[in-house]
């Protein structure tokens, strides 16, 4: 097993013979080592090391590790511009929620998609998921960037910052103070490394007001405000691909009147912030399907009454507007004959979450006392949100997902995890393949050039060298 430094001079002796310290950059000497060793060491201490300072090293060693290899974090931008252009089509992009084992997930991902000559693909946490999965932002960015490595990954790294969403409830009460959070939520993610950022303010649309602008419009304004902050951010050169949202996932199906509102109110927003900013690169709409699925009194999970045409049609719209074309959220627990469909419509990215975790707990490997375990963990804790008329099954499904976090060691170090994760690959292999993502580095290394970004040094490390 991996070993947690529990201090610098052990995390560096780890190293040694790998990677060395040279000024103020870290030089790899030994990059198999790195990729099948070394990594392994820096994530499992990034992760789990009781020492602040050891952590923060750790970190730092993984961003610069990844700086060396060129596996780079990188915005997907540029590849949905083209995209807009229609310079591509018959590809939607996956982007997957990684709430658990990030390392070997990210990992596998990266391996697979090596296998599939693809690089098209966005590792993503949403805010509400940093939360019950206690992985901060630097945190994930790191695991994220170790796993590439480990993958011995060359090119870009799309990580995402998914529903960076205001909570209308916080927002009625103090709206500057709900939108700090936000713009807080920004700034860390774009210290951490992200490259990507989707801001949810979706949640503020008031279907009551009488027409739609007015509806879109609180929506619409937070989204603009919040861009042209993140364009004050984008420290090296390099411009971070913004999403937007309409419809709050699960409820009503979105239409081109919203869209087309939104997208109007937002350039007009955007101007008056900063004239003439980027602005979105895509933008979430509903269509039917809702975050995590339908769970079943006896097990299992409802159908969807998913409407492709939606997509085909606000794709077409946002791409008038220069964007590369809709998002579908909520679409890992679908039935697979459905996801070939979706390059077809022109949907831009699709983000997969909850079918991953589903994987994982209901695996044939995943041990038993740990599955008790974590039950007993959801009926001890989660009462408070247990909805009535609730079976305990439909019960621990929906609130397993809150026990991640508290069994994050005991995931990462499962014995058995080797036969889940090439379950996990398989599924992902499938998913590249249904999604139109085979072959398509050179069309992602025509358009994305990832930039060599070093991060200064932390204190503690130049004093421990």
């Amino acid at each position: 097993m991996p070993k947690v430094a529990g201090s610098i001079k052990e995390l560096l002796a780890a190293l040694d013979g790998i990677a060395k310290i040279e000024g103020d950059r870290l030089v790899v000497v030994d990059e198999d080592g790195l990729r099948t060793r070394g990594i392994y060491d820096l994530a499992w201490t990034a992760t789990f090391s009781e020492d602040d300072a050891t952590v923060e090293a750790a970190r730092w060693l993984v961003w610069e590790a990844s700086q060396a290899v060129g596996a780079r974090s990188a915005s997907i931008q540029e590849l949905y511009n083209a995209r807009a252009r229609g310079d591509y089509e018959g590809m939607t992009v996956p982007a997957i929620n990684l709430r658990a084992q990030t390392f070997d997930m990210a990992r596998i991902i990266l391996e697979t998609a090596k296998k599939n000559d693809s690089a098209a693909v966005i590792f993503e946490l949403a805010r509400s998921e940093q939360t019950y999965t206690f992985q901060r932002v630097f945190e994930f960015a790191t695991s994220i960037l170790a796993g590439a490595v480990a993958a011995g990954w060359k090119g870009p790294v799309f990580i995402q910052g998914d529903h960076y969403q205001f909570n209308m409830k916080k927002y009625q009460a103090d709206a500057e103070k709900m939108t700090e959070e936000i713009r807080k939520a920004c700034r860390d993610a774009i210290a951490a490394g992200y490259r990507n950022i989707d801001i949810d303010s979706s949640t503020l649309v008031d279907l009551a007001l009488p027409t739609i602008d007015a509806q879109q419009h609180e929506n619409y304004a937070r989204a603009a405000e919040l861009t042209a902050l993140i364009r004050t951010l984008e420290v090296d050169g390099v411009t971070i691909s913004v999403g937007g949202e309409i419809g709050e996932v699960g409820k009503k199906n979105s239409t081109p009147d919203e869209l087309k509102a939104y997208l109007d109110g937002y350039r007009k927003a955007l101007d008056a912030d900063a004239k003439g900013a980027v602005g979105l690169s895509k933008v979430s709409v509903a269509t039917g399907t809702s975050h995590g699925g339908v769970p079943l009194p006896g097990g299992g999970v409802a159908d969807v009454a998913l409407d492709f045409g939606v997509i085909t049609e606000l794709s077409e719209v946002a791409r008038t507007y220069g964007l590369s074309g809709v998002v579908q959220h909520g679409a890992s627990t679908l039935p697979d004959e459905m996801f070939h469909k979706f390059p077809a419509t022109g949907c831009a990215e699709i983000h997969l979450a909850t079918g991953f975790q589903n994987a994982l707990f209901e695996h044939p490997a995943f041990p038993a006392e740990l599955h008790k375990a974590i039950e007993e963990w959801v009926f001890a804790n989660c009462q408070d949100e247990r909805k009535e008329g609730q079976t305990d099954i439909q019960f621990v499904y929906s609130g397993r997902k809150k026990a991640i976090g508290p069994f994050k060691r005991q995931l990462w170090d499962l014995a058995t995890k080797d036969a889940i994760l090439a379950s996990q690959a398989a599924k992902v292999d499938f998913l590249f393949k249904q999604l139109g993502t085979p072959g398509s580095r050179a069309i992602v290394e025509k358009f994305v050039k990832p930039v060599e970004y070093h991060k200064p040094m932390p204190e503690a490390l130049k004093a421990a060298r």
